[in-house]
C-alpha cells in the first residue's frame, strides 16, 4: 500500500523533544517493511510564534505562509535526521518531487508547498496525486467532532461519516469564533473529490497510528469505525 500521512506539528515538533521523533521514526521504520511511506510534517508552535512575529513586523500573508513553509520543512529535516538511511535525505519541495522521491523505496518526508495550503491540504493533494491508497491525518484530537469539543461539551464524535459530511461540519466549525476543526476546508474539500480512505485520529501515541495503518492493511471490511479515530468514506 500507498499511504500518505499527515502529522500535525503539534505532536510531532511537540517542545521540540527529540523523543517525539525517534518514535514516530520508529513507527515509520516498521511500516515501511510493507509500505510505501509518504509524511507530510506540520509547523506546531514554532510556526505560529514565527508568524506572529513576522504579523508583528508588518509582514503580508504570502510571506508569513512561507515563513510557515520554513518550518515545516525543519520539522521534516528533524524527522529525516531520525530515520537515517531509511529515509529520502531531503525533504521535497513540489509534488513532483515527491513523488520522483518515492521511486528510491525510502521513506519520503516533505513540509509544505506552497503558500495558502496548509499541511494537511498538501497531504489531501499529494494522495490524490500519487493514487494513494490511504490518507491518514494524525492530530491532536481524537477523531471529528460535531463542533469544537474544547468549546462545546456537547460535542458529539464521528466514528464514520461521508467526506461530503466532513466538509459541511468543517466549514460550520471554522466559521465559530475560536473554534477549530481538525482539518482545514481546503484538506476537507480534496478529500471530497478525490474519494480516497481517509483517517483522522489522535496521532500523539506513534504507535497507535502504526497499529491502525497495520489493521487497515489487511481488512476486507471498511464500514466499520476506528479506534482514537474518525473514517472518511465516499
Amino acid at each position: 500500500m500507498l499511504i500518505v500521512l499527515s502529522v500535525g506539528g503539534s505532536i510531532l515538533a511537540k517542545d521540540l523533544d527529540p523523543k517525539h521523533f525517534t518514535a514516530y521514526a520508529s513507527a515509520l521504520k516498521e511500516l515501511a517493511h510493507k509500505h510505501q511511506i509518504v509524511v507530510v510534517t506540520g509547523g506546531g508552535v514554532a510556526a505560529r510564534n514565527y508568524i506572529d512575529v513576522a504579523r508583528g513586523v508588518g509582514a503580508n500573508e504570502v510571506v508569513c505562509d512561507f515563513i510557515g513553509i520554513d518550518i515545516t520543512r525543519l520539522n521534516a529535516q528533524l524527522l529525516i535526521a531520525a530515520l537515517g538511511s531509511t529515509a529520502y535525505p531531503e525533504p521535497p519541495t513540489t509534488y513532483k518531487e515527491a513523488e520522483s522521491a518515492l521511486a528510491s523505496g525510502k521513506i519520503v518526508v516533505m513540509g509544505g508547498v506552497i503558500p495558502g495550503q496548509t499541511t494537511d491540504a498538501v497531504s489531501a493533494i499529494l494522495a490524490e496525486y500519487l493514487n494513494a491508497d490511504m490518507m491518514v491525518i494524525a492530530t491532536s484530537v481524537d477523531g471529528v467532532y460535531s463542533s469544537d469539543p474544547r468549546e462545546d461539551p456537547q460535542a458529539k464524535k464521528f466514528d464514520i461519516m461521508t467526506a461530503k459530511e466532513l466538509v459541511g461540519i468543517v466549514i460550520s466549525t471554522e466559521m465559530k469564533a475560536g473554534s477549530k476543526s481538525p482539518v482545514d476546508p481546503l484538506a476537507s474539500k480534496i478529500i471530497e473529490r478525490c474519494n480516497i480512505d481517509t483517517i483522522i485520529m489522535d496521532g500523539t501515541d506513534p504507535q497507535d497510528v502504526l497499529e491502525v495503518v497495520l489493521q487497515e492493511a489487511v481488512k476486507t471490511e471498511k464500514v466499520t469505525g476506528v479506534r482514537l479515530g474518525t473514517r472518511i468514506i465516499g
